[in-house]
Order: C-alpha cells, then sequence, then structure tokens
C-alpha cells in the first residue's frame, strides 16, 4: 500500500484533531491541492462528491478524480483522488494522501478498513489523518512517529434546553434516527412553519443536494435529517435539536454515545457564528454531564481500533476463515465482530454444492468478492446470500461474466420513475447496487455501457425524488411569502393591470381602489402568511393612493344609488349615515395608516356635501330655511316631511 520509493525520507505523518467546525477538512483540502499529486479517504459518498466539486471547481475537472463503490470518475491523468475510504486506490503512488474522521476506526461495522488505512496508507511525502481529539492516545500508541496537531473549535457551542417542534428558531436542524421519524417531522413542520428540506445517508449525492440547497437558499428554514449530518457536511445550521436519543446501530438499539451527541450537535455554527442544540418533541432532556462534555469538547478517549486481518488466506474457505480470525496481536488492536461479508460467507459455506465449486484458490477469491457486495438495499439477509450467490455463480460459470440478460431485467426493473417516495428511495438503492455491480473491472461484459445508463437513471431518478420530497414537505407558496417577509426591502411585488397582486411570484389577491381582498390560505399557516404578506407588499401602494385619493379632483368621484363612492371608477366607499348635506362615510379594506385613511374619508365626505349643494340646491335653500326658523307653521311640517325624504 503506497510502498516507497527507496531512498526518499520517510513520509511526514501529521494527526490533526479536534471538535466539529475547526477547519480539518478544509485544511487537509489546502494541503492536498499544494502537492503535485494527493488523495484523501472521506467517509460518505455524500461527502466525498462535496469535496470533489469543489475541487473540480478551482482545478478543472481533468485535474481530479472521484472513486467511490457506486461512482468513478477517472481522467487520463489525474493529479488528485477523492475517494470514500473503502475505495481509495492504494497502489497508486502520491506525495500526499489524508483520511478523514479517523475516529470511526472505532466502529464496529466500518472500523477494520479506518484502522488499515491509519497503520498502512502512506503519501510519498506527507500523510494526515484528521478526526475528533479522542483519537490523540490511540494515535500516539498505534503510529508512534506521528505529529499530533490539536486544532480548537472557531465557535462556542452551547445547550439551549428543550423546545417545542413549533417553537424552534429559524435556521435550525431536527436529527431523528429512522426514516419513517424523519419524514412525520417534516410534515409537521410543514403544517405548522411552511417546510423544511431532508437529508438522509440514503440519499443520492444529487438529491441530498438540492435537498441542501432549499435550506441553504433560504427556501425553508428547517432540515430534517438523520444523524447523516454529523459526517463532515457543511451547512448553515444555527440550532440543532435532537428528536431522539437512541438509534439502531445495526445490531441492536442502543443510547447515543456522548461523543456521537458532540459529533451532531457540533454542526450547529459555522466559522465564527456561535452555535445551540437541544431537545425536541417526545426527547427526554440531555444529561447535565453529557452536556457538559459537548460544549467544553472532552470526551473518553478511544481505547482501541477495529481490526481486522488484510493479508487473507484463499488457498481453501477453511484458510480463509480461518484468515479472517486472526487476532491483531498488538496493543491497541481488537478483533472486529463479524461484519456482514462474513456473515455471508458462512452462509453461502453451508452449501455443499458451493463448497465444492469454491475448490480452487481463484473460486475462493471470486467468492470472497461477491461475499463483500454492499447491501445497499437493506434486504434480509437470505435475500442479499441468493444475490451474493447468483454472483458468485456468474463468475465463475462458462461466461465468467454476469450475463446482459440478467443485468438488463434488473435495470428495467428500476428504470421506473412514478410512484411515492419510498418506491423511488428503494429504486434509487436497487440503481446504487446495479451501479456498484457495474463498476467492478470483470463482472459484465460491457461495463461502460452499464455504468454511463446507470448514471443517467440515478441522476433521472434524483431529481424525481427531491421533487416529491419538496411537494410532500414544503409549501412553496408559504415559505415563498415567508421568505420575503424576512427580506421586505427585497421583496418582488407586482400588482397587475387587474389589480391582482403577486409576491416572490405568488397571488396574494387582488387590489381594488384603496382596498385589498386577500386570498384565502389552505391552512392557517398559508393564511397568516397571507396577511403579513399582504400588509409589507400592499400597504406603502395604498398609502400613495390614499395620499392621491385626498387630493384628486371633483371630476374622478361618483355616486351610485346603493350608496357606493367611486373614485376614479373603482369603489373606495360606501355613505354609512349623516344626510345629503353632512354626510358619513367608510372607506373600504383596512389597509394604509390612519391619518391618511382620515384624510380619504374627509376628502370624501367634502365631495358628498358639495354634490349634494350642487345637485339639490332647492332643498338645501329649503333645509337653511327650516333651519334658521323662517318657516312656521304648515310649511314648515311640510318641509321637513320634504327634507326627510331627499326631496
Amino acid at each position: 500500500m503506497n510502498d516507497r520509493p527507496t531512498g526518499l525520507a520517510p513520509s511526514r505523518v501529521t494527526a490533526v484533531l479536534g471538535p466539529t467546525n475547526t477547519g480539518k477538512t478544509h485544511l487537509a483540502v489546502e494541503r492536498m491541492l499544494g502537492h503535485a499529486s494527493g488523495m484523501i479517504g472521506l467517509p460518505l459518498r455524500l461527502l466525498a462528491r462535496e469535496i470533489y466539486d469543489r475541487i473540480v471547481a478551482r482545478m478543472g475537472a481533468r485535474s481530479v478524480a472521484l472513486v467511490t463503490g457506486e461512482e468513478k470518475i477517472i481522467p487520463p491523468r489525474p493529479h488528485w483522488w477523492v475517494c470514500t475510504v473503502e475505495a481509495m486506490p492504494l497502489e497508486k503512488t502520491v506525495e500526499f494522501l489524508a483520511v478523514d474522521e479517523i475516529q470511526l476506526c472505532a466502529d464496529p461495522e466500518r472500523g477494520h478498513l479506518f484502522t488499515q488505512r491509519l497503520l498502512h496508507a502512506r503519501g510519498q511525502l506527507e500523510t494526515m489523518f484528521l478526526g475528533a481529539g479522542t483519537m490523540a492516545p490511540l494515535v500516539r500508541r498505534l503510529v508512534p512517529d506521528a505529529e499530533i496537531v490539536s486544532r480548537d473549535r472557531l465557535s462556542t457551542l452551547s445547550y439551549a434546553g428543550s423546545k417545542k417542534l413549533t417553537r424552534l428558531p429559524p435556521r435550525s436542524a431536527i436529527v431523528a434516527f429512522s426514516a419513517d421519524q424523519v419524514y412525520a417531522i417534516a410534515e409537521l413542520i410543514r403544517r405548522q412553519r411552511g417546510g423544511a428540506a431532508v437529508v438522509m445517508g440514503a440519499l443520492s449525492p444529487r438529491t441530498r443536494n438540492a435537498q441542501v440547497e432549499l435550506f441553504q437558499s433560504g427556501e425553508v428554514d428547517f432540515l430534517v435529517a438523520t444523524d447523516a449530518i454529523g459526517m463532515g457536511l457543511n451547512m448553515d445550521v444555527d440550532h440543532v435539536a435532537f428528536a431522539g436519543l437512541r438509534k439502531f446501530d445495526g445490531r441492536r438499539t442502543r443510547w447515543l454515545h456522548a461523543h456521537e451527541i458532540g459529533q451532531i450537535a457540533g454542526r450547529a455554527g459555522r466559522h465564527l457564528r456561535d452555535g445551540t442544540f437541544g431537545v425536541t418533541g417526545e426527547c427526554d432532556e440531555i444529561d447535565e454531564d453529557i452536556v457538559e462534555q459537548v460544549v467544553e469538547h472532552h470526551f473518553d478517549p478511544v481505547l482501541a481500533a477495529e481490526w481486522r486481518n488484510a493479508r487473507l488466506d484463499f488457498d481453501t474457505l477453511p484458510d480463509l476463515l480461518r484468515s479472517l480470525t486472526v487476532a491483531p496481536g498488538r496493543d491497541g488492536l481488537t478483533l472486529s465482530g463479524e461484519s456482514l461479508d462474513e456473515t455471508v460467507l458462512r452462509r453461502l459455506m453451508q452449501d455443499e454444492a458451493i463448497t465444492r465449486v469454491a475448490g480452487s484458490r481463484g473460486a475462493v477469491m471470486r467468492l470472497w468478492e461477491a461475499c463483500q457486495l454492499p447491501d445497499f438495499q437493506k434486504t434480509t439477509l437470505d435475500e442479499h446470500a441468493r444475490l451474493s450467490l447468483t454472483v458468485f455463480k456468474a463468475l465463475t460459470g462458462k461466461g465468467g461474466r454476469l450475463t446482459e440478460d440478467w443485468f438488463a431485467a434488473r435495470f428495467d426493473q428500476a428504470d421506473r420513475d412514478d410512484g411515492q417516495i419510498d418506491q423511488l428511495s428503494a429504486r434509487l438503492a436497487a440503481v446504487r447496487t446495479l451501479t456498484y455491480i457495474a463498476n467492478r473491472p470483470d463482472w459484465l461484459h460491457n461495463p461502460k455501457h452499464w455504468r454511463e445508463r446507470a448514471r443517467v437513471l440515478e441522476e433521472r431518478l434524483s431529481d424525481v425524488l427531491h421533487e416529491r420530497l419538496t411537494a410532500r414537505f414544503v409549501d412553496r407558496r408559504t415559505t415563498a411569502l415567508m421568505r420575503a417577509l424576512n427580506v421586505r426591502e427585497d421583496m418582488a411585488t407586482e400588482i397587475e393591470g387587474d389589480g391582482q397582486v403577486v409576491v416572490e411570484g405568488q397571488a396574494v389577491g387582488r387590489l381594488t381602489g384603496v382596498a385589498f381582498a386577500p386570498e384565502r390560505g389552505a391552512t392557517g399557516l398559508e393564511d397568516r402568511a397571507l396577511r403579513a404578506a399582504a400588509r409589507h407588499a400592499v400597504g406603502p401602494e395604498i398609502a400613495r393612493r390614499l395620499g392621491r385619493l385626498a387630493a384628486d379632483e371633483d371630476t374622478v368621484f361618483s355616486v351610485l344609488p346603493d350608496g357606493a363612492v367611486l373614485w376614479r371608477g373603482e369603489i373606495a366607499a360606501r355613505i354609512t349615515g349623516g344626510d345629503p348635506f353632512n354626510p358619513r362615510v367608510s372607506l373600504l379594506g383596512d389597509l394604509g395608516p390612519a391619518p391618511a385613511r382620515e384624510r380619504g374619508v374627509r376628502r370624501i365626505e367634502a365631495w358628498l356635501a358639495a354634490e349634494a349643494g350642487r345637485a339639490l340646491r332647492p332643498l338645501k335653500r329649503l333645509r337653511d330655511l327650516t333651519a334658521s326658523g323662517s318657516l312656521k307653521g304648515l310649511p314648515q311640517g311640510l318641509a321637513f316631511r320634504l327634507i326627510e325624504a331627499g326631496g
């Protein structure tokens, strides 16, 4: 693994350790780009894709390779390699090599891979391991020549206690530990707060990036996620709220460890901006001692790294099993428990037909390759073992490859974009399996053709899944209005010729004269958003119209028999009392400053009184005579009756 040419000085090994938000990954990328060649191993395909895209934007696509279990983008002569830890091509010689989240060497499922990288993967000139401060004692024990560099968090992290889901502050990430819980919380956030983005480790990079962009752009103020956000995915989160403190780790449901809570909570705050964390929903408060550990970033050290023998013996199946259970024989290492690949191997070895076929060294190696097929679809052990068996039989059969018909049939099953979120997610998982198979160099006759088709299918299904997630968990009309209210000076408002008012592309109602009739929202939240948007968007226009009304000339006013007063052809007020010469009117609507509305009322009442004086001049003279007492007796009674009846 990266054997060094003789005559070169030993690679400088540095362990950069510290909590989240210390810029460790950024430092490693910058160091790598300072060398003529380099390779970085990352814990998630999502994170590998993010780093790859970042480097491509700076250095160009021809300089960078991306290698994961399901995706390979390798230009003719790349300088830098961005990989998942499992897929690092360690036969390549590079000047710089880095492994991120090295504390995962203690993970029961994947730890042995990180441990192998820690012990054996080296760059020619420089090697860098990035991870939590809890790794310092173990790194000193296993890699004595490593220089340990501690980095402090750039911002503070504090505990905010328990808050209801409906009371969480904007720019919050709510963390749950099952897809069902994520969906339930996202649905509640949609009804109560307008919408949420959804991020889970099972999402493809394309879907995940599209969902994160909803949050990053401010279209939604909430993110509902699994603990996938704890692994270095960078988002502008101010508050992290745990909806639960227990997770299923592949073997059992258990309480989160303090360092796991710290890893997730540490996503709150960015660079120099402080962050907070807490709990929500039915989740109990976090114990005070754990809170103290998270806030102070002081966790129990990692005592041992998971280890599995990398020098496997493929002479016979029993030899392979024995080599998988060899003890490490070194302080600081502990033998890993049985992984999925070993479990599948033991299951298949119970079949006598398999043991007969796997009688040669090459067949044993093929069987082990088939057993290492990842279970992206999270099927039962029997079903996954059957798939591995199918692969093994094809690789050791007459053609030595999986047949075109076999692969095409499974591809066609996934090549549909109808259905709901769960169905699309299942198809994407199936595509991940097919992509993994197509990326094996000798499992298919035409792997390049199928890799390209699988890539196009994954992109299409990813886009459709993003659309379905957004349609289900984001009320785009409400979020557009609420987002506009948060940036009032930039609010895009348009009043069309027919009076329809559009805010941020959403119709919010109709403006007639000085009155605004809002649209009715489908929910209480949408109603509130509509009213608030109308007040900010239409209020200034109504104030302008009221000022114009108060100063307008008489010719623009008219009155209808039912008492409606028109201003420039649109109803602006109604007569509510008084008499023709001292009328009382009420303006339509309720928006606009009170003084401006009062001036509008006085202007209309003055016009009505003047109009009555012109149109009913004899009646006005009769009213004036009655008021002065000039009429007596029967003429006075007749005058009163005429005045009451409007002449």
